[in-house]
């Protein structure tokens, strides 16, 4: 992690921040979220998973959504997400996807731990291999699992 930030950083940080204020008033979980292209604000989210009954709803993959539908694209390459609390797995290996270059946060574990907002053990569960996180996982080959692959590719050209 670096630490060097800039005056933009800090009002994007702001942004993310009154985000989940504003969604905390509504009922929703207390985080927002900001992705930026340079100077130019991309996309914003907010948490509605407790909302949406939607567990994926976290406040930086509403933003990649939102920022895929307005640009009809899902790579976000070069970007930077500022998000309001520290992003959890599923919310990095999103990013890490659309291809966003930087993140800032504002609320790390210490701070949103006491309130059931850590991240630690979803970290610490996602570094066992695959098929070790406590899920079980089975692998069932299908004859025509190759199609699917096949049809993709021959509708790109």
């Amino acid at each position: 992690m670096t630490s060097e930030t800039s005056r933009f950083d800090e009002q994007m940080i702001h942004q993310a921040v009154t985000l989940a204020l504003t969604n905390a008033d509504k009922g929703g979980e207390p985080f927002g979220a900001v992705l930026t292209r340079g100077t130019e604000i991309v996309a914003e989210g907010v948490n509605d998973a407790h909302i949406d009954h939607d567990l994926t709803a976290h406040a930086e993959i509403q933003a990649l959504r939102h920022a895929g539908k307005a640009q009809r694209q899902a790579s976000h390459t070069g970007t930077t997400m500022y998000a309001s609390g520290k992003p959890c797995a599923m919310c990095m290996a999103a990013m890490i996807q659309a291809g966003v270059a930087r993140i800032v946060f504002a609320a790390d574990d210490d701070l949103g731990g006491p309130y059931g907002f850590s991240t630690e053990s979803l970290y610490r569960q996602m570094q066992g291999n695959f098929g070790h996180q406590g899920i079980d996982v089975v692998h069932l080959p299908h004859p025509e699992s190759r199609e699917a692959f096949e049809r993709y590719q021959a509708l790109l050209g």
